[in-house]
């Protein structure tokens, strides 16, 4: 029998409907525990002549420490360019005073390589004059995440909870297994954590379509459920990590949960709901202005509707959101205005090197490259940092 969550219901439906065995998986795994045996019976002798002895190497964590050893060579052999930035201040006919940057000249790419380059623009641009050459309005949609793949909740977890891998699938598979809650019987929160597939159970997502409608409004709720594809790849053997109810929500769970578990749980279970809301739309407001032959551009965003957002924003949402509201409002402009140059403000930059890897960095990396499988990350992650 074959289920996903622990809960009676579906371990009942389980048992009702039985399937045949899958040799095919058997013998999946017997290939992998090769490839294991091709990989670390070579490595594993070197480590213990060079590093320690007992030292293990499988076919995963050995590629996941070279990756970590050839971005740190990448890192020690870079080196910095200088290049320069130019920012104009002006103003219209009403305020504010708005900021434009300098992005082309005779509609290439511009890059001033030093101080001489950026102070020889600067004098031309003195005596050139401002005129707005476009103006674009557009509404943009922004759509909601799938919910939770395991190497997503280790990401996201990291970045937001600050959370390790290890922590988030220890905490997630405490979830799975099931917390003592009213009446005494520990209750499965969670779907199984160990998975690679976006794919809800249509019950599952018109049990959340129903709860936003009922709690944020209609205008929130899609006009029917949203399923997620896969990707390529992908093994659908398990559905995406969602609650196991969205009746069970994170307030009424709250006293029942350690800080941790709470913490998590509600993770997954706002980006799950938010799954079935409407898209955020976004006003961006994109504005050309033209000095000789350069091109200078600035541009404003704001939220016309959040959608989703009011329940969840991914990390990159937030920094994205966090951003448009730092900066200043855009005056009214039209095409072809003239514009009043305030100041004009040149600046050094260098070239940075790539980042090293981060727990959740590692993660997108090995994911990407189609390294490990969900169930390996946590423990790769410490066995690549113990080496």
């Amino acid at each position: 029998v074959l289920f996903h969550e622990l809960t009676r219901n579906a371990i009942l439906e389980a048992i009702r409907n039985p399937e045949k065995l899958n040799h095919n998986k058997y013998e999946a795994q017997k290939a992998r525990r090769i490839l294991d045996r091709l990989v670390g019976y070579r490595i594993s002798p070197l480590l213990w002549r060079k590093v320690k002895g007992g030292l293990s190497a499988g076919r995963v964590q050995s590629v996941a420490v070279r990756i970590i050893c050839e971005r740190e060579r990448q890192i020690q052999a870079f080196d910095p360019q200088e290049y320069w930035s130019i920012t104009a201040q002006l103003k219209g006919d009403t305020p504010p005073v708005f900021e434009a940057k300098l992005t082309k000249q005779n509609q290439q790419k511009i890059k001033i390589r030093n101080e001489a380059e950026a102070s020889t623009i600067v004098e031309t641009l003195k005596q050139a004059s401002f005129r707005v050459e476009s103006v674009s309005n557009k509404t943009k949609k922004r759509n909601p995440l799938p919910p939770f793949i395991t190497s997503k909740l280790q990401q996201e977890s990291i970045r937001k909870l600050r959370f390790s891998a290890k922590k988030t699938m220890m905490l997630a598979q405490q979830l799975y297994e099931g917390i003592e809650i009213e009446g005494g019987e520990p209750v499965g929160l969670i779907t199984y954590m160990r998975t690679d597939s976006t794919r809800i159970a249509s019950e599952a997502a018109e049990e959340a379509l129903r709860f936003v409608r009922e709690t944020y409004g209609a205008e929130y709720g899609m006009g029917k459920p949203r399923f997620f594809k896969n990707r390529k790849k992908a093994q659908d053997a398990h559905e995406a990590i969602r609650p196991t109810s969205v009746m069970h929500t994170p307030d009424k769970l709250k006293a029942f949960l350690s800080k941790d578990q709470h913490a998590l749980y509600q993770l997954i279970w706002n980006r799950f709901v938010a799954s079935q809301m409407k898209p955020a739309l976004i006003d961006t407001l994109s504005i050309g202005i033209r000095a000789d032959s350069y091109l200078f551009t600035t541009a404003g965003s704001n939220v016309r509707f959040p959608g989703f957002m009011v329940l969840y924003m991914s990390v990159d949402d937030e920094i994205q959101t966090e951003s448009e509201k730092k900066k200043d409002p855009l005056p009214a402009l039209s095409e072809g205005l003239l514009l009043q140059l305030e100041t004009l403000i040149p600046k050094q930059h260098f070239t940075l090197p790539p980042p090293r890897f981060s727990e959740a960095s590692l993660v997108k990396e090995l994911e990407e490259n189609g390294i490990g499988r969900p169930s390996t990350y946590a423990c790769l992650l410490y066995t690549s940092d113990a080496a």
